[in-house]
């Protein structure tokens, strides 16, 4: 049996804006001439580093779903780009780990900047108890997402 309700309008509009997203993502791409698994990576890269992890190939495919051939030509077409760099591991100098380019996140923020900011002006619209709320929701929803496969 098919979930009926008002919750069910809210899945539809996350899908809605899933799809949204995914455009904009896209658009970003062919703007720049990257595939889409090319902004994946860098997303993948800069959310690595935000919680200062070092992120090395195997663990970038792995994110990702790709195999190693598939990872080395993503990172190769990444550097010639000049939006990656393979650097020593600062915790084990054996160990090589991507790292996002500055001028790759400038081009993210000149792209990105402007929606992410309406979207944080939007949250800013909420009580603190509202954006608990909302990021339960997101983290449960993502959480399911990555079980489903």
């Amino acid at each position: 049996m098919q979930p009926q309700g008002p919750e069910l309008e809210i899945v539809h509009l996350l899908r809605a804006v899933t799809v949204e997203l995914g455009l904009h993502s896209g658009r970003f791409a062919q703007r720049y001439g990257m595939h889409p698994t090319d902004v994946r990576a860098l997303i993948a890269l800069m959310d690595a580093a935000r919680a200062g992890a070092e992120m090395t190939a195997g663990r970038l495919g792995a994110a990702l779903g790709l195999n190693s051939a598939g990872t080395t030509a993503l990172v190769d077409r990444l550097e010639r780009a000049g939006h990656v760099r393979r650097v020593r591991g600062g915790t084990d100098r054996r160990r090589v780990v991507i790292e996002v380019e500055e001028r790759a996140v400038e081009l993210g923020w000149a792209y990105f900047g402007p929606l992410i900011g309406r979207a944080v002006d939007v949250l800013r619209g909420y009580d603190e108890r509202e954006r608990a709320a909302i990021r339960g929701f997101l983290e449960a929803v993502r959480e399911a997402a990555a079980g489903a496969g």
